[in-house]
């Protein structure tokens, strides 16, 4: 028994799509540090929507420097950050 040509051009791209979401999820995830999340979007196959969700609704959002307590603001590796930043917002300006 043969599948369809049809099922299989329609396969994919779903198979491409969930993939690409599912990479940019797991990402996400990893780099906050929310295992849990990470395992979910890893073992759920939901074609990319578990992973968007994820990413529009439960990701951690990153603390910028107004919003940062004064004792944070003081921290070196949140200086060397904020320097980083800074010069890549000038390079982008000079171009």
């Amino acid at each position: 028994m043969t599948i369809p040509l049809i099922i299989i051009l329609l396969l994919i791209p779903l198979i491409i799509w969930e993939a690409i979401w599912k990479g940019i999820g797991m990402w996400k995830a990893a780099r906050n540090g929310q295992l849990g999340w990470f395992i979910v979007i890893l073992v759920i196959n939901s074609i990319g929507i578990l992973p968007i969700i994820y990413i529009y609704f439960f990701q951690k959002k990153q603390e910028t420097a107004d919003k940062m307590p004064a004792d944070k603001k003081e921290n070196g590796a949140y200086q060397k950050q904020a320097a980083k930043r800074t010069s890549k917002k000038a390079i982008k300006k000079k171009k």
